[in-house]
Parts: C-alpha cells; structure tokens; sequence
C-alpha cells in the first residue's frame, strides 16, 4: 500500500486540478527533484491510487447538454436483481454514473442527454423497461455552479 504522505496529497491535489502538467512543473509545485516527482507519481499509479486520467468535455459541444440525476428503487432487493439492474445501466450509454447507495432508494445515476426529449425516450424506453425497477425520481439538473469531477 502507498503511503499518502503530505507531499503525495499535494502531487495528487495538482494533478486532480491539471493532470496534463508535465513532470517538470509538477515537481517543483510540490518542492521535489524531477526524478524523485517521477518516482511517486509512477507508485501513485503502480499502486492504483492514480486510476486513470481523463478528458473534462463540455457537454453541450458533444450533444449531451441535458443533465438529470435519476433514483432508482428496485422491486426486490436480491444480490441476482442488482446485478442485473446494473448489468442494463452498463448497457446505457445515456447513464455516466450508476452508484448502489443506501437510503430510500438503491441506485443514484447521473444521466447525460441531448434534450427533454431524448430524457423522455430514456425515462421510458429504456430505464422504465428494466423489470427490477419500481420507482424512478428524476432531479433536472438547472445549473452547476461547482463540479470538480474529472
């Protein structure tokens, strides 16, 4: 297991904030030598701690400007029906996000469309034909004032 130290807190905040940032200048954001920068960072990802890099991409330049989280409470609560419930949201390209949460309802999805109407064909023709599902809440999502996911 990695040490998460306070130096690996900060080479993981700079590249959560930039993950494009060349070796060079992360180094010296952090106060280490180039090698030794390196060194964590390619532990950091040897160990898992670092997953993965991405892309942030607006949303309505790709055709996806409609954004709604939806919960999702399952008729039965079987290990055999979540996985199944999840193996459909796999399936959807509509859903970005699938979380097994607890409270009232047992899934949390984040849901990128085009439009209302595209959410409509979602909502209906996709989600609402998944047998396990037993009740759809949807939230529209008006504004984003913070989003720091990556």
């Amino acid at each position: 297991m990695t040490n998460i130290d306070a130096i690996n807190r900060n080479i993981l905040h700079e590249l959560q904030a930039n993950g494009r940032i060349s070796n060079l200048e992360l180094a010296e954001k952090v106060g280490l030598s180039p090698s030794a920068c390196l060194r964590r960072v390619q532990e950091l990802e040897r160990s898992g701690v670092i997953q993965g890099y991405r892309a942030v991409v607006d949303r309505t330049a790709t055709g996806g400007g409609f954004l709604a989280y939806v919960t999702v409470g399952l008729s039965r609560h079987t290990k055999t029906d979540q996985a199944a419930f999840e193996k459909a949201m796999h399936k959807a390209p509509e859903v970005r996000e699938c979380h097994n949460v607890t409270g009232t309802v047992e899934y949390l999805l984040r849901v990128e469309v085009a439009d209302l109407a595209a959410y409509k064909h979602f909502h209906t023709e996709v989600l609402g034909t998944v047998p396990q599902v037993s009740a759809i809440t949807s939230y529209i999502v008006m504004g984003s004032p913070k989003d720091q996911r990556a």
